[in-house]
């Protein structure tokens, strides 16, 4: 996915604060940034987007959050938005597979993270998710 033209066509602010550098596979750390960055621009509501990325030492793992202004997702929804093409609207409402946020899961999960999501409906979402702040914790191999 071609962000740039994304936050170009909707007029999409992204914000950041200073991200660290992480010991993980680059390809991967874009796909999973560009998942949930495109999530946030596809689910944008009635506003222009406005994302937030946040990043914290919490001593052995880092903590990013993906925050944004869009559409929320309503809490009976929010544990099962990770499973493979669990979609939560037609493909008249928003086009997409149901596999983006399966497949940031497995990346976190696949670094030694994990990745949940707090939102309510109509107020935006903020995805959160860790990654170890040393190679060894690092699943991968």
């Amino acid at each position: 996915m071609n962000l740039k033209t994304s936050i170009d066509e909707n007029n999409a602010k992204v914000v950041y604060n200073h991200l660290p550098t992480v010991m993980a596979d680059e390809n991967l750390m874009i796909q999973l940034f560009q998942n949930l960055i495109g999530n946030s621009i596809k689910y944008k509501g009635k506003f222009e987007p406005e994302i937030h990325i946040t990043s914290l030492n919490k001593g052995s793992k880092w903590l990013f959050c993906v925050k944004d202004n869009g559409i929320g997702i309503s809490e009976e929804y929010l544990e099962k938005i990770f499973v493979v093409f669990q979609r939560l609207h037609t493909d008249q409402e928003y086009e997409g597979t149901g596999i983006g946020l399966a497949i940031a899961q497995k990346i976190v999960h696949q670094h030694g993270g994990i990745i949940w999501v707090k939102s309510e409906l109509g107020k935006g979402a903020k995805f959160c998710f860790t990654l170890p702040t040393e190679p060894e914790h690092n699943q991968l191999t």
